[in-house]
Formats: structure tokens, sequence, C-alpha cells
């Protein structure tokens, strides 16, 4: 599963313009350097829902996330740590975290679904709105790439 999503996102050799490309031209046209962060918070978290693993969503999103980071000179840094934080904020829904509290207690997943879905409305405008406001505390600063 995880590699299909990963195919479609990046395309193949024989594929010239991935679905990548235009993702990054979408966060480009849709944000700007102030709203960048938020798109990105919501993006982690929505595509977190359906690939759980931070690792693996890294691998796919961070080529465009990062193109387009670049574009709107947005603090790479803070685009890195912004995806990590509300990367983790569907993991509140998602009872893989829960599978040992199950069978230790004896519950099923639904009786603690609902707790953990009050604390994602909870956390999730606080969330982003310290990531929208951390995001602004740094300037952005080039890459360099070694010769």
């Amino acid at each position: 599963f995880y590699a299909g999503i990963f195919g479609m996102i990046t395309g193949t050799a024989s594929d010239p313009s991935p679905i990548s490309q235009w993702l990054a031209g979408l966060f480009v046209r849709v944000a700007d350097a102030n709203g960048y962060p938020i798109l990105v918070s919501i993006y982690s978290a929505v595509l977190g829902l359906f690939v759980p693993s931070g690792g693996s969503k890294w691998v796919i999103e961070a080529p465009y996330l990062l193109q387009a980071a670049n574009a709107l000179q947005v603090n790479l840094g803070w685009v890195v740590q912004i995806y990590n934080a509300a990367e983790a904020l569907p993991n509140l829904i998602n009872p893989f975290w829960m599978l040992p509290l199950l069978g230790l207690l004896g519950v099923r997943a639904r009786d603690l679904v609902g707790y953990a879905a009050v604390q994602l409305l909870v956390h999730l405008p606080v969330v982003l709105f310290l990531m929208w406001l951390f995001a602004r505390t740094l300037a952005y600063v080039a890459p360099v790439v070694p010769p």
C-alpha cells in the first residue's frame, strides 16, 4: 500500500511529470510564506491517516515539500519540524499505539477512540497555531549543496 502511494507521487522513470512536481507547484500557488506552515501541517496530518509511518511518509513527501519551501523562502528546518509535529496528530485516532494498552486492560479500540478523537480536536488548533507562530521565528537560509 505504501509503495503504491510512493509510486503514484514520485512517478517512474517512464513518467516525465510525477504528481510530486504538481504538488510542489500547487503548494507554491496556494500558499505564501506565512500560510505554508499551516498548509504543511494540514497536509501532513491528512496523509498521516493513510500512511501512519512518519519515516516512510517523509521519504515520499520531503522532495516536493522542501522544493515548495525553497520557492516560498520558508526556513527548511521549521518545515521539517512542522511536518513532524503535525504528522503525530493522526496517531491520536489511529489505534496502533493503543494495541499494548488494549491487551493489558482488556478493552476494545472503540472504547478509547472517542477520548482520543477529543484530544485530536483540542490539540489540532493548538498545534496549527504554534507551528505557524514558530515558523515566523527563523529567517530563510538557502540550502548549500556541496560541489
